[in-house]
């Protein structure tokens, strides 16, 4: 089986003032202080030198957040255009509290994240399925690739997330919250017998 360590990216200045970051990829976005510590807090917790390839997505907070984890570890690192985050078309770069007052209905109210519906407002954003049939294609390529490896992946929280909906296909995907900041969630995929299983989820390591 293939094993995926799963880690969302450290908190960007665009996390700390609440914006939808999406695929935006601007200063804004990049590990703030707070960022930069969680990701050497979880260097120092989580060795990955036993993993055999690092995979991230293109976007530079992801980017940093896999050069900090990797520092010492020199795995082979590729980054690979599926793991990007969602985009949210005309929302990105805006603030969560304006859309919500804006479009409450589009939102879900414990969650304070967007529904599925969000796309009849932000046409031009990705829908859940799009990203999670992206995320779905990502690990059953790379277990078809990489049958019996161990591979960390740097992404995003909706990416992630993504991932999670495509093994557990539960109902409803708000039942799901978007994992924090530099958490490890572990996925395994069987290309043989065309199985994965989430092992754990949102896993908070080294604080």
């Amino acid at each position: 089986m293939t094993t995926f360590y799963i880690i969302r990216h450290g908190q960007t200045t665009a996390n700390a003032q609440d914006l939808k970051q999406g695929t935006i990829n601007t200063a804004i976005t990049h590990l703030n202080d707070v960022g930069e510590q969680q990701a050497q807090a979880l260097h120092a917790a989580f060795d990955i030198s036993f993993a055999d390839r690092l995979i991230c997505s293109p976007l530079a907070r992801t980017q940093e957040t896999a050069a900090i984890l990797n520092h010492g570890r020199d795995l082979p690192i590729k980054t690979d255009s599926r793991l990007l985050e969602i985009s949210y078309g005309q929302w990105d770069g805006q603030k969560n509290d304006q859309l919500k007052a804006t479009y409450p209905q589009y939102f879900d109210q414990a969650l304070r994240d967007v529904l599925p519906t969000y796309v009849e407002v932000a046409t031009k954003g990705e829908t859940f399925d799009q990203v999670i049939a992206r995320a779905q294609d990502f690990l059953s390529s790379m277990a078809q690739q990489y049958p019996t490896e161990k591979i960390i992946v740097v992404t995003h929280g909706f990416t992630v997330k993504a991932m999670a909906l495509a093994v557990l296909q539960p109902k409803n995907p708000m039942s799901l919250p978007e994992p924090e900041n530099t958490s490890v969630t572990k996925i395994t995929v069987d290309s043989a017998l065309d199985r994965a299983f989430l092992t754990y989820y949102n896993r908070q390591v080294g604080y």
